[in-house]
C-alpha cells in the first residue's frame, strides 16, 4: 500500500484549542519516492537502510538539531526520527507543514510536545523496552564497581599510584538492592541481582507481580531505610522531580549507594553531593543529568550544570554520558522497532503503540486496483462519525475502525471499487468538515 494523496485541514474546534497548530493546507499528491524522512542523532544505519529499501528519501545526520535549525528545515520532511537530545516543541510543530509522524529512537518521549503533536494529527512512536537489558546490565556493573571502589583504584593506577586496599570494599552477595520503579528495566534488574545472591526489594506506584524472590514495599521510605544499594528506574514526571532529595538521602542507610540511570531531574544532585561529602552516602553512579551536552566532545562543566565541578571531585563516583541504552544490540533493536512503526504508519496508517494517539489498525487490503484506505484524524466530538459516514455512504466500505484518545480521534476505512474522481470528491468533502485535522488516502 502506498500513499496516494495525503490531504490536511488543520482547523480546530470543540475541546481542542481554537487556534490551529499548523495552517490549513491541502498537500499535493505524494508518491512513495517523494516521502522525505529526517533522521538525527546518529540513528542506526539499519533503520536508514530499511527506509531507503522502501523507496523513502532519507537525510541522516549524526548530531541533534536546535529548535531554530528544525524550524528552518522541518517543512521539507514528512517524518522525523530523533533520540533524546532533539526537542520537538510547539514552535517546531507549527513549522512542520508536511510532517505526518515522529519516531523517538529511545525509551522516553518527554523531548516531544506530545499534546501539540496529537492536536496536529501527528502520532509519536518510541521503543520503550528494547534497551531494557542493556540498562539492567549497566546497573549490575555499577553495583559491583561501587562496592569495590573500582573507579577510584583504576584512576589511581592510571596516575601511577599503587593503592591496594580492602577497607570499605564489599561483596554484593547478601546485600539488599532497592529498586524504585519495577517496570521492564527494574524487573530484569531484579532477576540479574538475585543471580548474584542479592536480596531485592522494590517500590512502585502500582501493585505488581514480583519476579523471583523480590518483595514489593508499600512505602518509599521503607525501601530507603533497608537498602544497601538504591537504583531509580522511573519516568520524568511532575511527581518524580527530585524524588530523591535531601530528606530521602538522609533516610538511606549509612554507607549505602545511589544509582540513577533514569532521568536527570529525579535526583537532587547538589543534595547528593552533600551526602557523599559527609560520608553518609558511600558512593553514587549517575548516567543522566538535568542538562546534558548536545553532542560528543562538548564540555560537561559548571556552565551546563552549576554543580559539575563538585560532582566530578567526589570520591567513589561513577559518571557516564547517558550510555544506559548505548549498546549495539539495543540500538539495533530500537532501530528495527521504531522504523517498523514509522513504516507501518506511513504505508498502512497503522497507529498501534503510538504514545499520544488513538491506536487503530486494519488488516492489509488485497493488492488490486480501485482499493483505497481513508485515514482520517479528527477532533473527538459528537457527530463526526455520522458526518463522515454520510460522505462515505455512496461507496462500498469493506471495513472500518475508529478509536479516540483525549481530544483526538482516528478513523480508518477501506473502500472498494472507487475511482480517482471519487477519491477527489471524498477529499474535498472531508476537507470541508470542521472537525478534520489530517486525512490521508492510501492505496
Amino acid at each position: 500500500m502506498s500513499p496516494v494523496s495525503p490531504s490536511s485541514s488543520l482547523t480546530r474546534s470543540g475541546s481542542l484549542h481554537t487556534h490551529a497548530v499548523r495552517q490549513p493546507k491541502v498537500l499535493h499528491p505524494v508518491a512513495q519516492e517523494d516521502l522525505k524522512l529526517l533522521l538525527l542523532e546518529n540513528i542506526s544505519q539499519d533503520a536508514v537502510r530499511s527506509f531507503e529499501k522502501q523507496g523513502f528519501q532519507v537525510d541522516h545526520f549524526t548530531k541533534a538539531w536546535s529548535e531554530d535549525e528544525l524550524v528552518a528545515k522541518i517543512a521539507n520532511y514528512h517524518a522525523i526520527g530523533i533520540r533524546s537530545k532533539t526537542k520537538i516543541t510547539e514552535r517546531v510543530l507549527k513549522a512542520a507543514s508536511k510532517l505526518l509522524v515522529i519516531g523517538c529512537f529511545c525509551i522516553g518521549t518527554n523531548q516531544v510536545d506530545l499534546v501539540t503533536a496529537a492536536r496536529a494529527g501527528i502520532p509519536v512512536f518510541n521503543s520503550p523496552f528494547s534497551n531494557s537489558r542493556s540498562v539492567a546490565e549497566l546497573v549490575i556493573s555499577e553495583i559491583i564497581a561501587l562496592s569495590r571502589q573500582l573507579f577510584d583504584r583504576a584512576r589511581e593506577m592510571r596516575d601511577g599510584i599503587w593503592n591496594k586496599v580492602s577497607k570499605n570494599c564489599w561483596e554484593v552477595r547478601g546485600k539488599t538492592l532497592g529498586i524504585i520503579g519495577y517496570g521492564h528495566i527494574g524487573s530484569q534488574l531484579s532477576v540479574l541481582a538475585e543471580s548474584f545472591g542479592m536480596r531485592v526489594i522494590f517500590y512502585d506506584v502500582l501493585i505488581l507481580m514480583p519476579l523471583g524472590s523480590a518483595r514489593q514495599l508499600e512505602k518509599l521510605d521503607e525501601l530507603l531505610e533497608q537498602s544497601d544499594f538504591v537504583t531509580l528506574h522511573v519516568p520524568e514526571l511532575p511527581e518524580t522531580m527530585n524524588l530523591i532529595g535531601a530528606n530521602e538521602l538522609a533516610r538511606m542507610k549509612q554507607g549505602s549507594y545511589l544509582i540513577n540511570n533514569s532521568r536527570g531531574r529525579v535526583v537532587d544532585i547538589p543534595a547528593l553531593i552533600s551526602a557523599v561529602q559527609s560520608k553518609h552516602i558511600a558512593g553514587a553512579a549517575l548516567d543522566v543529568y538535568p542538562a546534558e551536552p548536545g553532542a560528543n566532545g562538548q564540555p560537561f562543566d559548571d556552565q551546563l550544570n552549576s554543580f559539575a565541578t563538585a560532582l566530578r571531585a567526589l570520591p567513589n563516583i561513577i559518571l557516564t554520558p547517558h550510555i544506559g541504552g548505548s549498546t549495539e544490540e539495543a540500538q539495533r533493536m530500537i532501530g528495527e522497532e521504531v522504523s517498523s512503526a514509522l513504516s507501518r504508519y506511513l504505508n498502512y496508517g497503522t497507529s498501534i503503540n503510538a504514545v499520544n494517539f488513538p491506536e487503530v489498525d486494519l488488516r492489509a487490503i488485497p493488492e488490486q486496483e480501485n482499493q483505497v484506505r481513508v485515514c482520517h484524524v479528527h477532533v473527538n466530538q459528537p457527530g463526526v462519525l455520522r458526518e463522515v459516514n454520510e460522505i462515505l455512504s455512496p461507496y462500498n466500505v469493506e471495513k472500518q475502525y475508529t478509536d479516540s484518545k483525549g481530544a483526538v480521534a482516528y478513523l480508518m476505512a477501506d473502500i472498494a471499487n472507487i475511482s480517482s474522481r471519487d477519491v477527489q470528491k471524498i477529499r474535498d468533502r472531508i476537507n470541508q468538515t470542521k472537525a478534520n485535522i489530517l486525512t490521508r488516502f492510501l492505496a
